[in-house]
């Protein structure tokens, strides 16, 4: 059994190294694209679907006046009371979320801003889930002096009118 399957695995290597070839993936990847922010964020949180628009107001708020202005104090008209949360460094619930930003991360209210800073690069809303893309700036492992971009998202799913759950590419802090 062992003498078949090894032909199958050399075979399944074999073509995986010829598909991924032309790609630049059988070495290390040398080149980069930068990922850079949309000229006009706020235009991204439109939409000529009444229900998607709506859903995707509720986001931009959530990032203008809760994660931009710590306006914590509006969190109950945007965030459901179970907001089930799926970053690993946050309890679910509003209140807990509401405590780690106020709390834990001490974030001071400032006055709103006009518009948002966030450098966003898309908003996709499908159904009841509204996804941000941001750029992100990450420190080079190699060359600390250098930086490279790369994407952060943030995914909210939106039950009347107010986000329900969130996800996110977070890892443990």
């Amino acid at each position: 059994m062992y003498a078949l399957a090894r032909p199958h695995a050399l075979a399944v290597l074999i073509c995986a190294l010829a598909v991924n070839a032309p790609l630049g993936l059988s070495g290390i990847a040398r080149a980069q694209e930068a990922v850079v922010a949309a000229p006009d964020a706020e235009a991204l949180f439109t939409s000529t679907d009444p229900k998607l628009h709506a859903n995707k107001q509720v986001v931009y708020r959530i990032i203008r006046e809760l994660l931009e202005a710590n306006h914590w104090d509006k969190a109950d008209e945007l965030l459901s009371e179970r907001y089930l949360q799926h970053n690993p460094n946050v309890a679910s619930g509003r209140a807990p979320v509401i405590a780690f930003f106020t709390h834990v991360l001490k974030k001071p209210k400032t006055p709103l801003p006009s518009k948002i800073a966030a450098p966003v690069v898309f908003v996709t809303a499908e159904g009841d889930l509204v996804t941000v893309g941001f750029v992100r700036t990450e420190k080079d492992p190699k060359d600390p002096t250098k930086t490279y971009t790369t994407t952060w998202y943030d995914t909210w799913r939106i039950v009347d009118g107010k986000a329900d759950e969130h996800w996110d590419s977070a890892t443990k802090m």
